[in-house]
């Protein structure tokens, strides 16, 4: 694993960012800053600490995928982590085997910190070698996008 970390700052409230970026008041907050990485983007459950959730999408095969996770904290506008310990491959849950190893216990963690109406959303992240550069490029273009809506 990579550990690689991803900085915005955005002119906008941490509950704001917060609410958008989690999709907490409208999923669709989330869908379309994440929608960078995958146009149907989207999760299923809960953002509640020791929750599992499901960041899942459709591929070009039109099976849905991504990954198996759940919330290891999240104290609200300031911290979000998140465990990712499965994939999603042709719709089943995976949490075991080869393909499930390059992503065991890789975390993805987001911190808010606030000062005088700007808020700074750092994104530190686990990445496996493969999909390094592809974070690499797309992580910025994403958050780019959530602080455009953001600050709408």
């Amino acid at each position: 694993m990579k550990k690689v970390q991803f900085k915005v700052s955005i002119n906008a409230p941490a509950n704001k960012i917060y609410d958008f970026m989690l999709g907490i008041k409208s999923k669709s907050t989330y869908e379309q800053w994440t929608s960078l990485f995958n146009p149907t983007s989207t999760y299923e459950g809960s953002w509640d600490k020791g929750n599992k959730i499901l960041f899942i999408g459709v591929d070009e095969k039109g099976e849905k995928g991504g990954m198996v996770s759940k919330i290891a904290e999240n104290i609200p506008n300031r911290f979000v982590s998140i465990q990712h310990y499965g994939i999603i491959k042709a719709e089943k849950e995976i949490t075991e085997g080869t393909e499930v190893e390059k992503w065991a216990n890789g975390f993805e963690n987001y911190t808010f910190n606030e000062n005088n109406g700007t808020t700074t959303v750092t994104v530190d992240l686990d990445t496996n070698e493969d999909f390094l550069e592809y974070m690499n490029q797309t992580y910025p273009k994403a958050l780019d996008k959530l602080k455009a809506l953001c600050e709408k």
